[in-house]
């Protein structure tokens, strides 16, 4: 699965002058947690809720109200946006980005096309959507966990004693001990049997 696929085309963006106050009424009437900075049609940086709402003083300011609201009216998005942005490509797979997410710590990461244009974005909530349609969870049937030995042909063995209901979703869950563990979700004909079939046929089953 590609990242353009799952990913949120044509998300809104701001200008590096557009006012911190303005992309924080943005980020709260959307509920987003994040705005792609883009000048000339390129992106330039984001800019996230946080950083945003760090750039609002306490309320254990010396500053008078008035004096909060002059400052605020002057502060624009570019004095806080972050620029060393992790990004995604359009084509690249969903699991490639997941893992620049997970080791760089963020939620989402802008999506750019060929020329380096900004054309989605992606998130966290993206990837556990993606998820869940690997596994085939909208799908219903049965999912089993699966140990078989981690040489080949054990899948395929696995794949016949399951019959006749139909494997639509399988994935791996890791390896150890020369064995595989597999989730496997099958649906149509005795469905609700393949684990006692799986289990005649000496597959470890849980």
């Amino acid at each position: 699965m590609l990242v353009r696929d799952w990913m949120t085309p044509d998300p809104i963006t701001v200008s590096p002058e557009t006012p911190v106050m303005v992309a924080l009424s943005i980020l709260k009437e959307r509920g987003f947690r994040r705005l792609p900075v883009v000048q000339d049609g390129q992106l330039i940086g984001i800019t996230t809720r946080r950083d945003l709402k760090d750039a609002v003083p306490s309320q254990a300011t010396t500053l008078s109200i008035w004096e909060v609201t002059a400052l605020l009216s002057k502060l624009t998005v570019g004095e806080m946006m972050a620029t060393n942005v992790i990004s995604a490509a359009e084509d690249e797979y969903m699991e490639d980005a997941a893992r620049r997410m997970r080791r760089g710590d963020v939620g989402g990461l802008p999506v750019l096309g060929e020329r380096g244009e900004l054309r989605g974005i992606i998130t966290v909530g993206d990837v556990l959507e993606a998820f869940t349609h690997i596994l085939g969870q909208d799908e219903g049937g049965e999912r089993l966990n699966l140990r078989l030995p981690d040489v080949p042909g054990s899948l395929e063995r696995a794949a016949r004693a399951a019959q006749p209901s139909n494997i639509i979703s399988l994935a791996t869950s890791g390896a150890s001990a020369g064995e595989r563990g597999f989730v496997v979700r099958l649906v149509g004909e005795d469905a609700r049997g393949a684990r006692e079939r799986l289990r005649a046929a000496g597959f470890e089953v849980e």
